[in-house]
């Protein structure tokens, strides 16, 4: 078999074998496929698309290029995933939420892409947090702990990791088919009996439209089950920043005081319960979304949820007893100042996209893959849609490196919010919920 051809293949419109896509995955994890044959293959299949049985068969490809892991344990083990946005946290929370109520989640996560924040950069804001465990440490965690949130290692889906590598600087990324697989490869590769995934539709998020959401929600839910893990795929609102706080420490912070509950974000509460509660419910360890979300609310409420992200930290290399010290370990910018608002009135409409942006130009995201984040900086007491704004309430306070730089991040915050003189008409955060 030779790649030139299954790349024709594609191009021509053919549909491939799982031969072909078995081979070709084998090709770009041992690299005796090119870099520039794996690019050729990503824009034909960026163009030509795949059909569902295509797509289960390069998804389980991708997770057979590396090691996949087996559980043996005494409740179910699952995991959320989301295509991300701007001030989501919600991983934090959710992880040890589910873990107070029975289950097991080894939540493999990824860094900030773009403008949308990653989870392995939030968490690797506390002191001493290994994000890459080694996987004797991973099962120990898991096990004991409940959860473990930690990045993908060489060892899980490498074919991904090349693939994804060639997708970002060929302009391939938006392809429904190598989204779904690239996200369903380290998911199933983790061993999974059940996942729920966040499709985020908004100015914040990659699927800007209802209809991409819908489109990639479906896809991931039938390909997932297809390759033999019940998926269900929850799409909500991105179209303004989902927690109050939007950087790596500051995230963390605003994730703390959720556990502890000294602070619940009303919309970043009503998208945590409803994700925790699907698997919950898939798995058999609810009766239904309510009795779910009803349980998850106890966990919160007993503390029992935030002694096991406290936990997870310490086991992982993080500082024992995080929670009441998290304040003063975590670290803080030397400058914190407000983004007064333009005039009085009510928040319309926010560009979550630019609010993101405006992290990462402050250095809590990367530009470049190579780039270094300060921790330290970013966004809170953000301002949410319907929320009146002026003298004495500012769009958001910024925390900087610099003088410059929060005046140009108030800058940004300032054309990013759109006020009005009534509040609008609020609307719930999720939007729909997909079943294969």
């Amino acid at each position: 078999m030779l790649a030139q051809e299954v790349i024709r293949a594609k191009r021509d419109g053919a549909r491939l074998s799982r031969a072909e896509i078995e081979f070709f995955v084998r090709g770009i994890t041992d690299q005796s496929i090119s870099e520039g044959q794996t690019a050729a293959f990503a824009m034909a299949v960026f163009w030509r698309g795949m059909d569902m049985r295509e797509c289960v068969d390069l998804t389980l490809a991708m997770m057979r290029s590396g090691e996949t892991l087996q559980w043996d344990l005494p409740g179910p083990v699952v995991d959320k995933h989301s295509t991300g946005g701007v001030g989501d946290n919600v991983s934090l929370m959710l992880a040890p939420m589910l873990a107070a109520c029975g289950a097991y989640v080894p939540m493999i996560s990824g860094r900030g892409l773009g403008h949308t924040g990653g989870t392995l950069d939030k968490l690797e804001a506390i002191p001493g947090y290994v994000a890459k465990p080694d996987t004797a440490r991973l099962r120990q965690v898991v096990g004991e702990v409940g959860c473990a949130i930690i990045g993908q290692t060489a060892a899980l889906a490498p074919a991904d990791q090349r693939l994804y590598g060639v997708r970002d600087v060929t302009a391939t990324v938006e392809s429904i088919p190598l989204i779904t697989a690239s996200i369903l490869a380290k998911k199933l590769a983790a061993g999974l009996s059940g996942l729920v995934m966040d499709v985020k539709c908004g100015s914040g998020a990659f699927m800007t439209t209802i209809a991409g959401a819908r489109e990639l929600a479906h896809s991931i839910a039938t390909v997932a089950t297809g390759a033999g893990v019940p998926t269900v795929a929850v799409i909500t609102y991105m179209d303004e920043p989902l927690a109050s706080a939007a950087g790596n420490a500051v995230e963390v912070m605003n994730a703390v005081d959720y556990l502890i509950g000294a602070r619940r974000d009303a919309r970043l509460h009503e998208v945590t319960l409803a994700l925790a509660a699907e698997p919950l419910v898939a798995r058999g360890l609810a009766a239904n979304l309510e009795a779910a979300r009803a349980a998850l609310q106890r966990g919160l409420d007993s503390g029992a949820a935030a002694e096991r992200f406290e936990r997870m930290v310490a086991a992982l290399g993080g500082p024992p007893r995080f929670l009441s010290r998290a304040r003063d370990l975590l670290p803080q910018a030397p400058v914190l100042r407000p983004a007064p608002a333009p005039r009085t009135g009510f928040v319309a409409a926010i560009d979550a996209r630019a609010v993101g942006l405006a992290v990462v130009e402050l250095g809590g995201g990367r530009r470049r893959a190579s780039d270094a984040i300060d921790p330290a900086v970013g966004l809170t007491e953000l301002a949410g849609v319907g929320e009146a704004v002026g003298a004495g309430r500012p769009l958001a306070l910024v925390h900087a490196r610099d003088e410059a730089a929060a005046e140009a991040a108030a800058a940004r915050l300032a054309a990013a919010y759109h006020l009005a003189d009534e509040a609008p008409q609020s609307r719930p955060p999720v939007i729909e919920r997909i079943v294969a």
